[in-house]
């Protein structure tokens, strides 16, 4: 639950993918060893859900940069930060 959790947390920055990844599997086995026991089923539940979630986000996250860069990647040789976000709007607007 807890690599879940961080997972979906840091998804954004691309790393909680990859706690959510390790948060899934160890979720998994959780969920197959309290079917055995009986017990901490919902925490193990709670782990799978916000690592898929932390996944999902991560995999989000990085399509939004992917597209992001391409619309704005002729702003990327200005001199000035003013200039790069006057370039951006005019990008993004499509203008």
């Amino acid at each position: 639950m807890a690599l879940g959790v961080i997972g979906l947390s840091t998804s954004i920055v691309f790393i909680g993918g990859l706690f959510g990844v390790l948060g899934l599997i160890l979720g998994s086995v959780a969920l197959k060893k309290s079917g055995r026991t009986g017990t901490g089923r919902t925490k193990a539940v709670t782990g799978v859900v916000t690592s898929v979630l932390a996944i999902v986000v991560a995999v989000l996250a990085g399509f939004f940069f992917v597209w992001y860069a391409n619309q704005t990647q002729e702003c990327y040789r200005l001199d000035s930060f003013r200039q790069y976000t006057e370039c951006v709007h005019r990008q993004l607007a499509g203008n």
